[in-house]
Parts: structure tokens; C-alpha cells; sequence
């Protein structure tokens, strides 16, 4: 009860500051760049207070920081939101419309300018790509979970073709991020944390997609999913 309370306490608290910061700088941080910043100590705070979450970080030597990417991760759990913040980067999520229901999370997708998708609405997909594009034309990566939605078991979902269009498309890397041992990581059907979790965020080099062509999106795709196949085994 203790690490729920004290978790909520900290999510409300990160919304309350990036909606001031929104509000204080919003001719200034158009990206919202200092808005989304707030999340990395939010982020550090819930994994340093749940003594039954572990986290090992690799590979951040294979972020630019400077370079514009299209980042694929794979997706076992609402943790995942967490574990991604770990990596310090600038990012827009590309969010299912049912977390804006989830309090304060769903605050913190709308302060930070993230693109919300609605399952199913196919003018709401081709408004998500244009949305990602423009983004992605001005120096903010954009976050996929190519899976659409969480893998019931440890398999990876087949991951669809949109991130991998996109990338070949806008010219800009795939940066894939393999995210492990979070899937019991929130208990389902149950409040009560029963055991501890080990999770794992290993960046991967990033895929180049200068040469690519529109074609080539499928063997990028099957690519991308190899690698972080290799690396969850």
C-alpha cells in the first residue's frame, strides 16, 4: 500500500510541475523538452522507492544525442512507460488513446505534446504518421511499440510496418531497445507486489536507413525484430 500510495503521490506531483513548466514556458520550450525532462527524475524516484524493482541499464553509449531517431522498443507491460525515461532521451511516445483515462498519466501525455492513437480509426493512424513526421522533421525522435499492444508471453508480438515506413521515409535511423523482466513487474487482477523483478533496457546500435527504399520496409522490419529476438533469448 505504501509503494502504491508514494507512487501516485509522485506521478500527481511530476504532472502538477510539467503543467506549470508548460504553462511558464510555452513560448519558449515549443518541443516541450523541459516538460518531458521532469519524467527522468520521476522515473528514477519510482524505481529507487519499490524495493521489488530491479533495473539494469546498457548500451546508452549507442544514443547521439544530437541525432533524430525512430525508436522501436518492445512492449511487456505499462512499466515499460518507467524504464524507457531511463534512457534519457527526447522523445515523443506514440500513446493509445485509453491512457489519457489513466489519472495524471494521461495528463502527462497531453503536457508533453505526445501523439495519441485510437485502435482501429484509420484517419487517426494516417493522423499519427503525419504527426510523427513532423516531429521527426524537427529533431525530436518519435517512441514506437511496433507489437501494438502488449505480448501476452515472453514472444514478441510480429511488429508492424508503420515505424519502419516512417524511418525510410524521413531518412532517420532505427534505434531498437530491447526491454526485459518487466512483465510481472505491475501485478494484474492484484495490488500486492510478490516478488522481485529484475528488469533489463539494453539499447541496440542503431539500424541506418539512408540507403533504404520504400520497399525495403518489410526486411527492416523482420531486421529490427531479429536483433531484439537474439537479445530478449
Amino acid at each position: 500500500m505504501a509503494i502504491w500510495v508514494a507512487s501516485a503521490f509522485l506521478t500527481m506531483l511530476v504532472y502538477l510541475v510539467s503543467l506549470f513548466l508548460r504553462i511558464v514556458l510555452y513560448p519558449f520550450d515549443k518541443q516541450r523538452r523541459i516538460v518531458h525532462a521532469q519524467c527522468f527524475w520521476w522515473a528514477d524516484a519510482l524505481l529507487g522507492l519499490n524495493p521489488y524493482w530491479g533495473l539494469e541499464v546498457k548500451g546508452l553509449e549507442n544514443i547521439v544525442r544530437d541525432q533524430t531517431y525512430v525508436i522501436v522498443a518492445n512492449h511487456q507491460s505499462l512499466a515499460d512507460i518507467v524504464v524507457m525515461y531511463k534512457t534519457r532521451m527526447q522523445f515523443k511516445w506514440v500513446a493509445k488513446k485509453s491512457l489519457l483515462n489513466i489519472p495524471f498519466i494521461g495528463g502527462l501525455i497531453w503536457v508533453g505534446d505526445h501523439i495519441v492513437l485510437s485502435r482501429g480509426d484509420f484517419g487517426s493512424i494516417k493522423k499519427i504518421y503525419r504527426e510523427a513526421a513532423l516531429w521527426l522533421r524537427n529533431g525530436m525522435s518519435v517512441l514506437f511499440f511496433p507489437e501494438g499492444t502488449r505480448s501476452d508471453t515472453d514472444d514478441m508480438n510480429k511488429f508492424q510496418n508503420g515505424a519502419f515506413k516512417l524511418a525510410i521515409k524521413e531518412k532517420k535511423p532505427i534505434l531498437p531497445v530491447c526491454i526485459s523482466g518487466t512483465r510481472d513487474a505491475i501485478p494484474k487482477g492484484s495490488w500486492v507486489f510478490k516478488a522481485k523483478v529484475n528488469g533489463k533496457l539494453t539499447v541496440l546500435p542503431p539500424i541506418d536507413t539512408t540507403d533504404l527504399k520504400a520497399g525495403d520496409f518489410s526486411r527492416l522490419r523482420d531486421l529490427t525484430q531479429e536483433k531484439l529476438n537474439a537479445l530478449a533469448d
